[in-house]
This record gives C-alpha cells, sequence and structure tokens, in this order.
C-alpha cells in the first residue's frame, strides 16, 4: 500500500496495521506473476515475483506512487525478467536484467523517479577450476580462465601474453678457471703480469662476478711484502674498488704464504670479461709458485 497520512486520534485496524507493517519491512503479501507486467499505484508495499520460462518485463510508470514507496521485485522463473523505465525513470547502480533467484527493491524518489537496488545471488564468476592445483587467470578483459597445474620442476612463465607453465631453465652459473704452477718472481712495485701471464680467464658475465683467487708467496728478502690481487679486462692495475682485494706476505726472509681469498666485482660490463692475477711487491724481490683464479658469473 502506499505511504498514508494520520490525524490524531485516528484508530488503525488490524488490516491495517498489517499492511503498514509489511510496508515498512520492505515488503508485503507476493503476487505471482507469468507474464509482463505494468506496476499499479496498489503494488506500493508488496512483493512483485515473476515465475515465467520466458523473458518478461516489468514497466515502472508515473504517477501511481509518492516519494519513499517501495516495490519488491523478485524472479524465480527461467526466464530472464527486466525492470524497464516506462513514462518514469529508473536508476541503477547494478543490473536491471534479473537471472532466475535474483531480485531488488523498487525505491521511489518522487513520483517519476526510482531507484533499484539489485541483490544478485547466482550471477558471478563461473569457476572454471577442475583439478587440484589449478589457477584462474584472465585470458581477455574479465573472462576467467583455466590454467591446469604444470608438472614436477615447471615454473611459471609468460608465453605469448598469458600464463603457462615451462621446464626451469638451467640454474648453474657459466665458471671458468684456471692454474699456473711455474715458480716466478718479481721485482715490480706496480701490478703487472709475470713473464708467464695470468693465470687468466675469460667468462661470460652479467654486471657482476665473484672472483675466487690463490696464490704460494715466497720472499727472499727480509721484511718484505708481496701481493696478488685480481683484475678484470686486462686492465694493468687493480681498481679502487678492488684494492682489498688482494693476498699479501709480509716477513722474514724465506718464509712462505698458501693463502686464498675471494671478491665481488660490480658495474661490469655484461658480456665476455677477461680476469686476470697481477702482482707486485713493496720492495725487493716477490717469488709466487702455484697460483689460481676462479670466476663465477652472478647476474646483474
Amino acid at each position: 500500500m502506499a505511504k498514508q497520512t494520520f490525524t490524531t486520534g485516528q484508530v488503525l485496524t488490524a488490516a491495517q496495521m498489517t499492511s503498514l507493517q509489511q510496508t515498512a519491512m520492505g515488503g508485503g503479501a507476493a503476487t505471482a506473476k507469468t507474464a509482463s507486467y505494468v506496476l499499479v499505484a496498489a503494488d506500493a508495499g508488496t512483493v512483485i515475483q515473476m515465475n515465467a520460462a520466458g523473458a518478461t518485463t516489468i514497466t515502472v510508470n508515473t504517477s501511481l506512487f509518492a516519494a519513499g514507496d517501495s516495490v519488491q521485485i523478485q524472479n524465480i522463473g527461467a526466464g530472464v525478467c527486466t525492470v524497464t523505465a516506462g513514462t518514469a525513470t529508473v536508476t541503477t547502480a547494478g543490473s536491471l536484467a534479473l537471472s532466475q533467484w535474483e531480485g531488488g527493491q523498487l525505491y521511489f524518489t518522487s513520483t517519476s523517479a526510482s531507484i533499484f537496488f539489485d541483490i544478485v545471488q547466482s550471477s558471478g564468476m563461473t569457476n572454471p577450476l577442475t583439478t587440484t592445483g589449478d589457477t584462474i587467470y584472465s585470458s581477455s578483459g574479465t573472462t576467467p580462465a583455466r590454467l591446469g597445474i604444470g608438472t614436477t620442476g615447471q615454473v611459471l612463465t609468460v608465453a605469448g601474453g598469458v600464463p603457462s607453465w615451462a621446464t626451469a631453465a638451467a640454474s648453474v652459473p657459466s665458471n671458468s678457471s684456471a692454474t699456473v704452477a711455474t715458480d716466478q718472481s718479481t721485482t715490480s712495485t706496480s701490478f703487472t703480469d709475470l713473464a708467464t701471464s695470468g693465470p687468466a680467464v675469460t667468462v661470460t658475465t652479467g654486471t657482476k662476478a665473484l672472483v675466487i683467487f690463490a696464490a704460494e708467496i715466497y720472499q727472499t728478502g727480509a721484511n718484505l711484502k708481496s701481493y696478488v690481487a685480481a683484475a678484470v679486462s686486462g686492465a694493468t692495475t687493480v681498481a679502487a674498488s678492488n684494492a682489498k682485494s688482494y693476498l699479501w706476505q709480509y716477513a722474514a726472509s724465506g718464509q712462505e704464504t698458501r693463502a686464498g681469498t675471494a671478491t665481488m666485482f660490480t658495474g661490469l660490463t655484461a658480456g665476455s670479461n677477461t680476469f686476470t692475477l697481477k702482482y707486485k711487491v713493496a720492495s725487493g724481490t716477490g717469488n709466487f709458485g702455484n697460483r689460481e683464479i676462479i670466476v663465477i658469473d652472478m647476474g646483474s
């Protein structure tokens, strides 16, 4: 029933109280419809329940309802029921097309305008998953699609703009090593190669490489220092950033040092890089036995 106005002292009948209560609670007696229907004034505060196998419409016209009136609409039929603006306007943020088991409230803001608040129960994303481990992705816009579970050891990648499973790439980094056993000596006070150049290795790396090197150092004079350092790309000097990347020996004459260390080279130019061991002494003569260098690509 439509919204009513009462006067002081008026007594309501039980039927009127029931009708008002139904209106206040957002629904009254359900009126079943099996064909398209045009709302009438008496529908205020009631439930219009559509039950049709085919498509139907519920039409909304002006001058039938007052501001504040409402009509509940339900669709229990298999056919889609569409709330349609006749001479009145119908505004919604959802959908005016109701599938089976959907419904909503038509609320009037004036005699010629209404808002439809839809309550969606059955629509939404259809679950495409069929197997344990499946995943969902968007195949085009908002269309859900199934990506079946991959096999053991596969990794998720992208092919053709969509996710897919693929065999993991080899994870062993490129590396190389070289060893020189020939004893040699130097009196140079600047880092340089010995006569038997190296050892040196050429490795394809990213912008970072881990260099591990070792050497035997033997002093022929007292209280002298000998150094071994790693240099990149055949440089004749060791970069300041690698100034601590060396082995050194400082001892009495005749003492021998066997030691190793490692340093991380960064800021490399990705591609083929040559790494070499360099040698120098503070003074006197430094003797060098077995030397080894190992370079491991650490990527970018």
